[in-house]
């Protein structure tokens, strides 16, 4: 997404201005925008949530709020998640070389331009990312998705919760590599992922589709997700209400 690439070079710059922990902190927020901000997939189908900049990466917070002003959000850690066919195991920087060969294809790219990782390069990305969101109101939460019987990694779904004025919010994203789509696998992460995320306390889950990705929507559709009339950078808001 364009807003992605533009924050890139904005917290790159405001990198530099400070040590060397915040800034790894600021390159792992940016590695988050970047991995949840690939939208294609031919078939299985490939959605984003638009993951916003950083706003506060050197401020604490009084006991119990956030930098947005709502409730603090308890802190979410990723569980292993079992569905019929696969298993979504929390991300590790070990499954980079893997997984830079799941998503070698260029078409993953074609949205978004730039060119796939570098195994090198992906476990750099891997590093920051595992190391957690620098705003502590932010939860990132990144699982590869393992077809189980052919004992091989086939993508990756995500989360990124964030408080809000009428609590957690959880954006969602997939990604299936070229080689595995139509096989529905899409799907069936999308709905572990969701199914195991509405037992979390988070009311809300929200992911954005491009109003002519058919594939995408139809992944929402298949979680529980259905669209609003609300709009992000071009794209739709789909939405779940989780309410117990």
């Amino acid at each position: 997404m364009i807003g992605g690439i533009l924050r890139d070079g904005a917290l790159r710059l405001l990198a530099a201005a400070m040590d060397a922990e915040v800034a790894a902190h600021i390159a792992a927020h940016t590695d988050q925008v970047h991995a949840q901000s690939r939208r294609l997939s031919v078939r299985d189908g490939f959605a984003r949530p638009a993951a916003g900049p950083l706003r506060h990466p050197l401020r604490t917070w009084p006991p119990g709020r956030s930098p947005r002003g709502g409730p603090r959000v308890t802190a979410i850690a990723a569980q292993s998640i079992t569905t019929e066919r696969l298993d979504l195991l929390p991300l590790l920087v070990e499954h980079a070389e893997e997984m830079a060969a799941v998503l070698s294809d260029p078409a993953l790219h074609t949205f978004t331009g730039g060119t796939p990782d570098t195994p090198q390069a992906l476990r750099s990305r891997y590093q920051r990312m595992t190391a957690g969101s620098p705003d502590p109101a932010v939860s990132w939460l990144n699982w590869v998705i393992r077809l189980r019987d052919e004992a091989c990694l086939t993508g990756t779904v995500q989360a990124t919760i964030s408080p809000s004025a009428h609590g957690p919010i959880a954006e969602i994203a997939w990604v299936v590599g070229t080689a595995w789509q139509g096989r529905g696998i899409a799907t069936e992460a999308a709905r572990g992922l969701v199914d195991w995320l509405s037992q979390q306390p988070i009311p809300t889950i929200i992911a954005h589709i491009h109003p002519d990705h058919r594939a995408s929507a139809a992944v929402a559709a298949a979680a529980g997700l259905t669209p609003t009339d609300e709009w992000h950078e071009g794209e739709i808001r789909w939405r779940r209400s989780c309410q117990r």
